[in-house]
Parts: structure tokens; sequence; C-alpha cells
């Protein structure tokens, strides 16, 4: 085994990279999603049969999840990025095409060319997060997430803005194609070697890494392939947390405000404000949330993590005013802000097997995203939306169960949450 020196300077700038990606992710997905009502009008469909259209566009993110740990090891994270980067460019130009001659089956094929576009940049870089992780010696993947979401309030401003002003979806996604080429084409070149890291020694610290350079050991042996990572308990277990965690951060975004309206009589505005008073929450948590993870383990954080996003929901779901729903809707988003991003830094442990346990963590977690909305909608008419929110207290209590599958694999019993 060979080891290699990485400056601390390089380390850093890497952050500065993965986090500038993760921010663009962001807005590209919160700016195509703040124009869908445009697509629907431009295009004839109903709601029903745009919602197939996006739920095709979901599937082509599926398929392409598990086959997104094969392609880094194979390509490297900044091919990766820039792979996924590429398609959801081509994707835009397919889908402005497709307006242009109000084709539902050419924005059809832009939709899952732009779900798997993107499912292999988000595994890319949730790999390259994790990588600057280890390097770093402390928690930094909460506040990548967080860049996720600036980017995507960012992302809607801008695509509810251009919406108020006229400006034409295609030459919308025009320019969001510029945007993400420069991008692609720059930001990626100052990663780190995916295949160089190790993680740090258990219980070191930030002070016991800083210095002027890190060395760094180089991977050696077979890399294991997907299969192996499918067979592996730990990482199948954590997809089971992440499910848990993507569940209840999906339900708080797609049906928190809409419930309030429903179910309390609030205006749009004052359901638009109580969504935004959980990302806030969110976002937030996401930043500081390092810090907390780093003090007391992640199995404890997400313990708390999870106690707090069932007794946000629970509080939301059943207050009768509108201002105690808002105090529920803030523990519900401080509670969802940090167990993905702790799912994530914990299927990457091991460098040298994360692209692996990383896509199929993401493929499980991504389940939620096809199965929970259309699930909660029927739920809802059923019982009540706010009343069927419930329901999601059954995922919370099982990635409460499974906290421990997170613990950091080797760590000595005294660092452990």
């Amino acid at each position: 085994m060979s080891t290699r020196i990485m400056s601390r300077d390089a380390v850093s700038v890497a952050a500065l990279a993965i986090f500038i990606v993760f921010g663009t992710n962001g807005f590209i997905f919160a700016s195509w999603a703040a124009r869908i009502p445009s697509v629907t009008e431009t295009l004839g469909l109903s709601t029903g049969q745009m919602g197939a259209v996006l739920l095709v566009g979901a599937i082509g993110s599926l398929v392409s999840l598990p086959l997104t740990g094969a392609v880094v090891d194979r390509i490297g994270l900044k091919a990766t990025v820039r792979f996924g980067g590429t398609m959801a460019v081509v994707a835009g130009a397919v889908i402005a095409s497709g307006l242009l001659i109000q084709s539902v089956w050419v924005v059809t094929v832009g939709m899952v060319l732009f779900g798997s576009g993107v499912a292999f940049w988000d595994v890319a870089q949730n790999i390259g997060g994790a990588d600057v992780e280890h390097r770093l010696g402390r928690t930094i993947m909460p506040k990548l997430h967080a860049a996720f979401s600036g980017g995507a309030v960012l992302g809607a401003l801008v695509g509810a803005g251009l919406s108020a002003a006229g400006v034409a979806l295609p030459l919308h996604l025009f320019g969001i194609m510029v945007v993400v080429v420069v991008i692609i084409a720059v930001v990626p070149r100052y990663f780190l070697p995916h295949d160089a890291g190790h993680a740090p020694e258990a219980g070191g610290s930030p002070d016991q890494l800083a210095g002027a350079a890190i060395p760094v050991p180089e991977a050696s042996g077979p890399k294991p392939n997907m299969l192996d990572a499918w067979r592996h308990p730990r990482t199948v277990l954590i997809g089971v947390v992440v499910l848990g965690a993507t569940l209840t951060e999906g339900a708080g975004n797609d049906w928190i405000s809409k419930g309030a309206v429903d179910g309390l009589g609030s205006s749009e505005s004052a359901g638009a404000g109580l969504f935004a008073v959980f990302v806030g929450a969110m976002t937030l948590a996401r930043w500081f949330g390092g810090r907390v993870i780093d003090r007391i383990g992640r199995v404890a954080a997400l313990r708390i993590s999870m106690v707090s996003a069932a007794i946000g929901l629970t509080t939301y779901s059943l207050a009768g005013t509108y201002w105690l729903s808002a105090v529920g809707a803030v523990l519900w988003g401080l509670g969802a802000a940090l167990a993905f991003p702790m799912g994530m830094s914990a299927a990457a442990d091991d460098p040298r097997k994360a692209a692996a346990r990383v896509a199929v963590v993401s493929t499980i977690g991504y389940i939620a995203f096809l199965a929970g909305p259309p699930f909660l909608g029927f739920l809802g008419d059923q019982l009540g939306l706010r009343h069927a929110l419930l329901v999601i207290l059954v995922p919370i209590l099982v990635a409460l169960a499974l906290a421990g599958v997170t613990r950091k694999e080797g760590a000595p019993a005294e660092v452990r949450g």
C-alpha cells in the first residue's frame, strides 16, 4: 500500500466544489418543479396525466440509481457527475423541444433522461461528500444537503419569478442548461480522487488531523461488485432508515401546505407559510447539525431526530390551530433534516465500498419518492390528509429502532452514539 500526500487546502477546495454541486442540483430541480403548472397547461394535461409523466421520470431515476456505484468505480466521481449533468442538459433540450411542438411523448422521453441524469449526479455528489468527510475527520454531509435545500429555495424563486414575468418555459430550460454546462465543466476538476481515500482512524479529531498535508493511503484489494452491497445486511438496514427519512421529509414537502388548507381552513398563502417554516427548520438543522453529530454521535443524533419528527408530525396532524400546527412543522422539519445525510455518511464508512453501498441506500430510499405521494394522497381521501400523515409514524419508529446500524464501522465503544 502506497501513500500520497494531500494538502489541507486541496481538501477544503474539494469541499467547496462538492457544496456548489449540491446547490446546483437543488437549483435545477426546484427551478424545473416550480414550472410544472406551465408544462401541464402547455401540453393540455390533467393533473393525473401530468402525474403520470412525472412518475415515468421517477422510474428513470430508480432504474439508474443501482447502476451508479459501478459507474463511479469504473470512471470516477468527476466523470460521473459530468455524465449525469450532460444527461440532464440533453434532457432539458428534449423537454424544451417537446414543449415547443407540444408533444407529450417527447417531453416524457426528456423526463426519463432527466431522472436518470439526476440519479447519477445525486449518488456521485453524496460519495464525493463522504470522501471529503473522511479527509476532514468531521461531519459535513448535513451542510452539503443544506446547500441542496438552499439551491432549491433559490431555484423555486427563480422559477416563480420567470413564470410571473411571462418567460416561456423552453427559454427558461435553455438558460438552466447553460448554467449546468458551466458548472459541470469547471467544478468537478476540484474533486478528490474517490479511490484514494480511507476514513481517518476512529477517535481522531479535526485538531489531530489538521496540518499542512494529509497522508492518504491508497485503496488496495479487489473492488466489491454491486451485488456484494445488496447482500451486506448493514447497508440494507441503513437503506431502510433512509427510506423512513425520505418518507418523513417527502411527506412534509408534498402535503404540509395542503394539509393546513384542507384541515384547518387556512388560506393558500398561510399553507405556503407552513411549508416555508418546515423547509427553513430543515435547512437550519442541516447547516448546524454536523457539529451536533460530531459531539453526540450518529446514533444518538438519529434517535433525537426521529423523536423530534414523531412529536412534530403528531402535533401538526392533531393540532386544532394554525399556530400549534406551525410548532409541529418546526419540530417535524428539525427531525427530518439529518437522517438522510447521516444515512449517506454511514453507507460510505468504508471508502473502497462507498460507491456501491451509497447507490444501494439511495435506491431503497428513492422508493419513498415513488410510493409515498400517491399512497398518502389515496389515504388522505379516506381519512383526511392531516390524519393520513400519521401513518408516517410507522417508518419513523422503524428508523428509530434501527438507529444503531448507522454507528460508524469499527468505532470503539467510547465514541459510539
